[in-house]
């Protein structure tokens, strides 16, 4: 029988963080924080119920989860984030891998919470995410903030498991709109890093385009009003981030 390692970054997660690590609670055999000078009662939290503390400076979500993977005593690795927990269809899918590990990694459909209700639209949903895996076959990339696990051979094998991830992102519609102008800064610093460019037109035709993708072709108009919300915070944040990283090309200076 495998030994799965449970992973967790976290700043400042108080609200989330014991609803994540009671979901592991008889899965996990051994679970690791990761934290990064939290300043609410996170860490205390956690030690609480059983996890293995690490502090480490953050330095961008994809160097941390790669950090994370580094603390764990077991190469087969569950990742989670703070605001996530495991259904129980979920976690008994993934119990039974402990006895059959038969593939290089396993994805799963992560549900989202948005202000009391679950969005099933939006391009939110099913939002497939890769969790579960042998860590010595990949590694986080992406663009930060928005990380996910690569494996290092393109033919891979990679498994779905039923259920859902719940992922409980936003209390309110402030919080919202706080990350996304957060995230919209991350990414437009990163695009600027690996050399992007953008014309000012293609601006609002990305932001605009957003809103229809997710509006219209991803039926968020079903999720009534809360649909409207999203796609429309999505929108900004599009706009927003390739704005930003315009305004950066024209700050950097002309080499001669």
């Amino acid at each position: 029988m495998i030994k799965i390692s449970a992973v967790i970054i976290t700043h400042n997660e108080e609200k989330n963080i014991a609803r994540c690590l009671h979901s592991l609670a008889g899965l996990a055999d051994e679970v690791v924080v990761v934290d990064s000078n939290s300043t609410d009662n996170t860490v205390q939290i956690s030690r609480d119920l059983g996890a293995r503390i690490v502090n480490h400076i953050f330095e961008g979500h994809i160097q941390q989860k790669n950090f994370a993977i580094t603390q764990a005593s077991n190469p087969i690795i569950l990742s989670m984030d703070a605001d996530e927990c495991l259904d129980e269809t979920l976690k008994q899918e993934i119990s039974k891998l402990k006895r059959n590990f038969n593939v290089d990694g396993y994805s799963m459909n992560r549900l989202t919470n948005y202000c009391g209700q679950w969005i099933k639209h939006c391009g939110w949903y099913p939002d497939v995410k890769l969790r579960l895996w042998d860590s010595r076959k990949g590694k986080w990339g992406g663009i930060n903030p928005h990380d996910k696990f690569e494996m290092h051979k393109p033919d891979a094998k990679i498994q779905h498991l039923k259920g859902n991830l719940l992922h409980y992102s936003y209390y309110t519609v402030a919080d919202h709109r706080n990350r996304s102008h957060r995230y919209a800064e991350i990414s437009a610093k990163a695009l600027f890093e690996q050399g992007v460019t953008i014309s000012y037109p293609m601006i609002y035709i990305k932001g605009f385009s957003k809103f229809i993708r997710n509006y219209i072709l991803h039926l968020g108009f079903l999720d009534g009003i809360n649909g409207i919300r999203i796609c429309w915070i999505t929108a900004i944040e599009t706009f927003r981030k390739y704005y930003l990283l315009f305004k950066m090309h024209k700050k950097k200076p002309e080499t001669k």
